[in-house]
């Protein structure tokens, strides 16, 4: 950053114009533009980049040796998850978001679509029927960044600042939103029980003060929150707004959040149709009712019939425009940014193959493949469940020998038993792609690693014959 390297195609690198540029902005040096960055997130040495490439060919040579050292969830029985999962996705969806009309058209502009807009009307409907919601966005990055904007929304609709957080949130959500909203909310974290709400310690909480409660359902551990419902009431009386984090691939079976009072709806679309691609897949929902106050508040793109220049013709096209940084550049009240729209199509894909019958039948599954894998696991000698709640796809287990030497032990099988979130604590994750004999080869390797092997008769009988120690020799 303090190099005097003037590159050819880049004017701001030569010295007089950086000058000007932190003259302008008041800055004494570049580094005051990174205060915000934790230095241990900081780099403080080169890039590791290869020796300079003079050819194409060489240069896809590097990227296959990268590509390379990947493994997917195709290649090994992954029980991973943690915000990116291992969702059947049918061939029909790939074919679709294949095709150029919508694979290379940027944001379905009107002068490039070709049924674009019709596609992402069509995915916000059946999103709007799944979530029981009125109104949905076309995609935004990622569901962290749309519960981001859900709980400064609520700022907004309430002047208020503070937002008490009721679930446990994956940490890097958690890091991602707090970082997106604190110039603008803050967060209140309100410890859980049992791996659920703290209902009581959540009324204690509220005050004039509070935009929010923000709850995530299922959780950072799969627990599907079963108070929402109360907490939305207090909130209500309390004059905060309720916003509910979640992943709509369980409301073909549990009852959605809106129907248990919550007044923005959030989450990530990866489960409906879009591959892991090695975490990249996603994009962000924002479901709301059919309120101005509510939906003037979105910063994100809508779509649906809007008239033409032609009088009496109708198309598909933006709507409510004039709640967009589009319209008010600078005096938006967020930036509307670049739209997950193709991951969108997908999605609508995907809900158009279900059905609502696809998605209770899906559901149910769910249910029923984590119940299983909970029982299982939680029979092996010194492993048992974190929480007695309600979970779907993904819960958490107490190991008796560390989470870390449980999961290198495994992965040497090609296993990939979870994530690990304590010492001795793995986040496991079932799916419809993860059958009965996969959880059963999971849970006949875990039991190998953290069972004890037991100490052969004959060793057990000297060990009887002399003193203590001798046990502890035998280990």
């Amino acid at each position: 950053m303090t190099q005097t390297f003037v590159h050819p195609y880049i004017p701001n690198t030569a010295p007089e114009t950086r000058a000007a540029m932190l003259a302008e902005t008041g800055a004494a040096s570049i580094d005051e533009f990174y205060a915000d960055v934790p230095e241990d997130l900081r780099l403080r040495t080169p890039l590791d980049l290869p020796e300079p490439l003079v050819a194409e060919q060489d240069l896809a040579r590097h990227v296959r040796g990268l590509l390379a050292r990947n493994r997917s969830t195709q290649e090994r029985l992954s029980f991973l998850g943690a915000g990116t999962y291992n969702h059947y996705v049918p061939a029909v969806v790939d074919e679709v978001i294949g095709r150029s009309e919508f694979l290379t058209a940027y944001a379905g502009e009107p002068y490039e679509d070709h049924g674009r807009f019709q596609a992402l009307f069509q995915y916000q409907s059946m999103m709007a029927e799944l979530l029981e919601m009125d109104v949905v966005n076309v995609p935004v990055y990622d569901g962290y960044q749309a519960t981001a904007t859900g709980l400064t929304m609520s700022g907004r609709l309430t002047g208020r600042k503070r937002i008490l957080v009721a679930s446990d949130v994956l940490p890097a959500k958690l890091s991602k939103v707090r970082d997106y909203v604190r110039a603008h909310v803050e967060l209140e974290i309100v410890p859980t029980v049992d791996g659920s709400a703290d209902v009581e310690a959540v009324r204690a909480a509220l005050g004039d003060d509070v935009a929010a409660v923000w709850i995530e359902t299922p959780s950072a551990t799969g627990v599907v929150e079963a108070a929402l419902r109360e907490i939305a009431d207090a909130a209500h009386a309390a004059g905060a707004v309720v916003v509910v984090g979640t992943d709509p691939i369980g409301y073909g079976v549990l009852a959605t959040p809106a129907s248990q009072g919550a007044d923005i709806v959030t989450g990530d679309i990866q489960s409906l149709g879009v591959h892991q691609w090695y975490g990249g897949g996603h994009g962000g929902f924002i479901a709301v009712h059919d309120e101005p106050r509510f939906v003037m508040q979105m910063p994100s793109r809508l779509f649906g019939l809007a008239s033409t220049d032609v009088e009496g013709e109708y198309g598909f096209g933006d709507v409510a425009y004039d709640r967009t940084s589009f319209a008010h550049r600078e005096e938006g009240k967020e930036w509307v940014g670049t739209a997950a729209a193709l991951w969108g199509i997908a999605a609508g894909v995907y809900l158009a193959l279900m059905g609502p019958a696809g998605m209770a039948d899906l559901g149910e599954l769910l249910l029923a493949r984590t119940r299983y894998a909970q029982q299982r696991l939680a029979a092996i000698d010194g492993v048992r469940l974190t929480d007695s709640a309600l979970h779907l796809r993904e819960f958490a287990v107490e190991l008796p020998v560390p989470a870390a030497d449980v999961v290198a032990a495994l992965r040497a099988q090609g296993i990939e038993p979870g994530v690990v979130t304590g010492e001795r604590t793995l986040l496991v994750c079932v799916t419809e792609a993860t059958g009965q004999s996969d959880i059963d080869r999971l849970a006949a390797a875990l039991a190998a690693v953290v069972a004890p092997s037991p100490i052969p008769a004959e060793e057990q009988n000297r060990c009887d014959a002399l003193s203590d120690n001798c046990k502890e020799e035998t280990k």
